[in-house]
């Protein structure tokens, strides 16, 4: 699982210099990186899903090439269909 660097003591000094209580400091920046981690547990993708993703997405590129020349080849068919109907005579 990913990780984000979190110093809670510097965050907690920072506070009290700025003039919180030194309880209310140092709760605070437990609750930040408590928020953080839960931060990252819930909906960020690590890189490892990113990667996993992009194999899925090279694997099934033949697929997806298929898929487009086939569409081709119908809309081709159709568009002869509709000009032969319209603009040659019977």
């Amino acid at each position: 699982m990913a990780s984000i660097g979190f110093d809670t003591l510097k965050f907690a000094e920072r506070l009290i210099a700025a003039g919180i209580p030194d309880g209310q400091a140092k709760a605070i920046a437990e609750a930040q990186r408590d928020a953080f981690a839960e931060a990252l547990q819930s909906g960020l993708a690590s890189h490892a899903d990113i990667e996993r993703i992009e194999r899925k997405l090279i694997e099934h590129d033949g697929e997806f090439k298929l898929i487009k020349f086939m569409l081709g080849l119908l809309l081709g068919g159709v568009v002869a269909l509709i000009l032969k109907s319209f603009f040659l005579p019977p």
